[in-house]
């Protein structure tokens, strides 16, 4: 979650309504750096200290023997059962709880190597075999994991490799091996039977093929703009006091051309909504996945086999290079505050490791130039002034905030200091909380020791790790005060700057001929160039992310001269414009966008509105907004209904598509058809047949269809889904675009040529302008499109 925990937050509203009034009056109007000083000594050792120690027994994280056991055999039990996939999940996370230097890392890693094989993930079970050697797994033991090597090998068609893996082998057993024992015959045996298949030249029979990486790709055509990092030239950036800083298109922009690729200044994983915060006593383990176990915590990109951190068992890396790089970068200095971080919320998180990054040096010199300032740091008039520049420049970037000397506004650590942290306009509680949170971080950071948390140098040891808050707190030193304001004021920010950073993400086991996504918040970040963009209902970009980074594009023509427009919140066809005017409440502003205004000054309910609407249950006529209650449309029927009975009707409704979906993960695909077909005819009688969850269903009911290879009926339900979608998103929308490419599978796998060929050409136009040409829908469209083109003619003319 954003912010911490709700004990935590209930804490610190107890804490705020308690303080004299007079010091709650001068936390109200304080500059930050004045609220750091007079609220650096309010966090009680006795109170608020042992309360956030006994929330951060509940994150658990830290090495934990049993519950390696315990992972250990969950992943056995799984493999014996088939479900690999599972179980080198399961060996992950075993790994991830055994202490460094223990024997049982190796079983572990000798485990997944066993499970990742039979995946097919040769490349990877190598990599794994190799980790389990390293880190001392036992003599005895080790021909059979050689000799899976060796397999590997063969499968990849590295024969070399593999016959002299396979003498090692054979010197092993000829050295240490009882002649009689069945398990040395049979290694023999095995021995016996790889040395022919290398004489022959021959490859073992594989489970799975890796995908093939040089697949040939597209590439956009680029040209970076000259004073604005990782943006296109057909960019320019401008201020004035209305829009603040904002891009413009400097000529006109094409649908689908790329506008900015950017690389997060900083970005941490968020828990996910599975993460359990489990108290110390409990003495079993949560098998859930979260997407701490499917995303490296350095580069966000999807974990197979990860490598754990040596000092803490939630940080999980892709790779021995991306854990070595998070520990010079931030993480030797997080480890050890796991549990505290988990516990005050992802936001006190990334206001942290923006500091590490930025190193204390920075920090230091950003925090200092900003006090000239003073109070009016937060108005872009007085810091242009302070800066030396007119406030409504347009021509040229020279004192703009956040740019350098030269002009240049780069994705840097000055930029993001730059963002605005409308401190006067935060309620005095959230500023409190925020404060309370930071002070928590940089009292332990004390404990830790500054040398090693402040001042950016390396630890003695990794994972080197001080009890939370059981030393004495005293006073702030100089150093944590500057890194206190400094993370105060990123905290602020985050609330109008942080962006999520999304992943279309697999719904359930992923074997199943069509695959059904979902959106997932994977991470936040401060993405300082993105944040330039302001906001629109209906925007003219479409952002997508790839680990770490953002690439943004056009999703329709952009004259030259206007403005480029981000999406913060809901987009005008999800919802009406007072939900979103309330919810965009958040960032401090009125939208006043051109969707807005349209149905503000109109007076009519949005398209959106009309079919999201109930109908009469009666005659099915749309009902008309009230407030308590809705009354039928037609004057001949009159009928009218209370609006909380519908809403309960909706609710029940709801429930009822999840039981089915829960009858289709537990492969009853029968009783999940007649469910839903029931959930449909109950819908009818009181929803819009445009209401997108009629389109959902639709969407269900072909995804139930399709496990059960009735590719005609799966077909059918998406068209419609297809209809509904079209109505609320748009004939270009990567909504539909999304839809378009199951459809696609399902025809595919259906053998419907003409038909599949003509979706895939349009889910292509759509998701190549929204995703990019490199985007894996694209190429499995394409891999799709020569399948099919390269079927004999005499196939084609029978079809």
């Amino acid at each position: 979650m954003a912010l911490p925990v709700e004990e935590w937050r209930l804490c610190a509203a107890r804490r705020w309504a308690a303080l004299e009034p007079a010091l709650r009056e001068r936390l109200e109007v304080a500059s930050l750096r004045d609220m750091v000083l007079l609220g650096c000594d309010l966090l009680r050792p006795e109170v608020e200290a042992a309360v956030l120690r006994r929330l951060c027994r509940r994150a658990r994280t830290g090495k934990e023997p049993e519950a390696a056991r315990f992972y250990r055999e969950e992943g056995n039990r799984l493999f014996g059962r088939r479900h690999y996939g599972a179980a080198v999940r399961l060996y992950s996370k075993a790994a991830s709880h055994e202490v460094p230097g223990s024997p049982d890392v190796s079983i572990c890693f000798a485990n997944r190597s066993a499970a990742l094989f039979h995946l097919g993930r040769f490349e990877v079970c190598l990599e794994d075999i190799a980790r389990a050697e390293s880190h001392g797994y036992p003599d005895r033991l080790l021909p059979k994991v050689l000799l899976r090597k060796v397999e590997c090998l063969l499968c990849l068609g590295r024969l070399q490799d593999a016959a002299d893996t396979l003498s090692v082998v054979e010197n092993k057993i000829g050295v240490d091996g009882n002649m009689t024992s069945p398990t040395h015959q049979t290694l023999l045996k095995k021995v016996n039977q790889l040395k022919d298949k290398i004489r022959e030249g021959e490859s073992c029979p594989e489970p799975a093929q890796e995908a093939c990486a040089d697949i040939q790709r597209k590439s956009d055509i680029w040209e970076e703009n000259a004073s604005i990092s990782g943006a296109s030239s057909s960019l320019s950036l401008k201020f004035n006091r209305e829009r603040g800083r904002h891009l413009v298109a400097s000529q006109d922009i094409l649908p689908g051309q790329s506008l900015l690729k950017e690389e997060a200044f900083v970005s941490v994983l968020c828990p996910g909504e599975n993460f359990h915060l489990q108290d110390s006593s409990e003495t079993t383990w949560d098998t859930q996945v979260t997407n701490a176990d499917l995303y490296c915590h350095c580069c966000l990109r999807q974990l197979l086999a990860s490598v754990p951190c040596y000092g803490c068992s939630y940080a999980k890396y892709c790779s021995q290079n991306c854990a070595d790089m998070a520990w010079e970068q931030y993480h030797r200095t997080e480890c050890s505050l796991g549990a505290l971080l988990l516990t005050l919320g992802i936001f006190c998180h990334v206001a942290l490791r923006t500091v590490l990054l930025a190193g204390f040096a920075e920090v230091s010199r950003l925090v200092e130039w900003s006090h000239d300032g003073g109070k009016d740091l937060h108005n872009p008039e007085a810091r242009c002034r302070i800066l030396g520049e007119a406030p409504d420049t347009t021509a040229g970037t020279r004192g703009i905030p956040g740019c350098d000397d030269d002009g240049q506004y780069q994705s840097s650590y000055q930029s993001v200091f730059n963002l605005l942290p409308h401190a006067e306009k935060h309620s005095p509680e959230h500023k409190f909380l925020c404060l309370f949170s930071v002070v928590a971080v940089c009292q332990q950071l004390q404990e830790a020791g500054p040398e090693a948390a402040v001042l950016n140098q390396k630890s003695s040891e990794k994972g080197s790790k001080p009890n939370m808050c059981e030393q004495t707190l005293g006073e702030l030193s100089a150093e944590l005060k500057t890194l206190a304001e400094a993370m105060l004021r990123h905290m602020l920010q985050l609330q109008c700057n942080a962006q999520a950073i999304t992943v279309m993400q697999e719904l359930g086991s992923g074997d199943g001929a069509v695959v059904k996504k979902q959106p997932v918040r994977l991470a936040t970040a401060f993405f300082p160039v993105l944040s330039l963009l302001n906001h629109s209902c209906c925007p003219n970009i479409s952002v997508s992310f790839s680990g770490t980074a953002v690439t943004v594009r056009a999703s329709q023509s952009i004259p030259s001269g206007q403005e480029i427009f981000h999406c913060y919140g809901p987009h005008h066809c999800r919802m009406r414009v007072a939900e979103r005017q309330q919810l965009l409440s958040q960032y401090f502003f009125e939208c006043r966008c051109q969707a807005c205004l349209d149905e503000l000054e109109s007076g009519v309910k949005s398209v959106m509105s009309t079919r999201n609407s109930f109908c009469c249950p009666s005659c099915r006529a749309p009902m008309q907004v009230g407030e308590d209650v809705l009354c039928c449309s037609e004057e001949a029927c009159a009928i009218s209904v209370s609006r909380e009975s519908l809403s309960r009707r909706l609710g029940d409704l709801k429930q009822q598509i999840n039981m089915a979906l829960e009858l289709l993960r537990d492969r009853k695909a029968d009783q999940a058809i007649r469910m839903l077909l029931k959930c449909q005819m109950d819908a009818r009688n009181f929803l819009s047949p445009e209401h997108l969850l009629m389109g959902e269903m639709e969407d269900h009911l072909a995804q139930v269809y399709a496990t059960l290879g009735k590719w005609q009926e799966a077909a059918r339900h998406l068209e419609r889904s297809i209809e509904i979608v079209e109505m609320h998103h748009g004939p270009s929308s990567v909504e539909l675009g999304h839809e378009l490419f199951k459809l696609a599978q399902v025809l595919f796998n259906g053998f419907a040529v003409s038909e599949a060929l003509s979706t895939i050409q349009r889910a292509e136009e759509i998701l190549s302008v929204h995703c990019g040409p490199q985007s894996t829908q694209i190429q499995e469209l394409q891999e799709m499109k020569t399948c099919l083109s390269d079927l004999p003619r005499s196939i084609l003319q029978r079809i």
